[in-house]
């Protein structure tokens, strides 16, 4: 059954129109974010707002039904951050003047590699980082509240 529109619009206010995810701006998205299952629907995930998430395309796409991650760093696999039980501040951080999001626990680490968050397989002019580039020159990123790297 789809997802009613007031429910995806209290969702919206939620997350501050953030992706959960990789805190980009819906305002900076030519169109609107999707709304995600935090435990997919395919996992027996329910559609109770208490399960879903604002996320972009590219995260949504990314993420795909997948709900654990591999830490290189501790070589464990761990799951991947959920915006509904854990605080973003807690496990990313703003690195690179605000275009590169770092994992700083195996929860970060894992969801940064298993959502590609900075696109490290491309070119920086052909990435995400790029993007942000752009959009720090809105004002609108990275979100005031997020930790930056100094």
């Amino acid at each position: 059954m789809p997802i009613p529109d007031s429910t995806r619009q209290i969702i919206r206010e939620r997350a501050g129109f953030l992706c959960e995810y990789c805190h980009s701006s819906e305002r900076l998205s030519a169109s609107r974010f999707t709304i995600d299952h935090v435990i997919p629907a395919s996992l027996g995930g329910s559609d109770d707002v208490d399960n879903l998430a604002l996320a972009c395309r590219r995260c949504n796409e990314r993420r795909y039904n997948f709900v654990a991650g591999f830490d290189v760093e501790t070589q464990q696999i761990v799951p991947v951050f959920n915006p509904r039980k854990q605080d973003w501040a807690e496990h990313f951080i703003w690195t690179a003047g605000g275009t590169v999001i770092k994992g700083v626990t195996s929860i970060g680490r894992a969801t940064c590699d298993r959502f590609d968050l900075n696109d490290m397989r491309y070119p920086e002019g052909d990435s995400i980082r790029s993007t942000r580039q752009f959009w720090i020159q809105t004002g609108l990123h990275p979100p005031s509240l997020d930790p930056i790297e100094t």
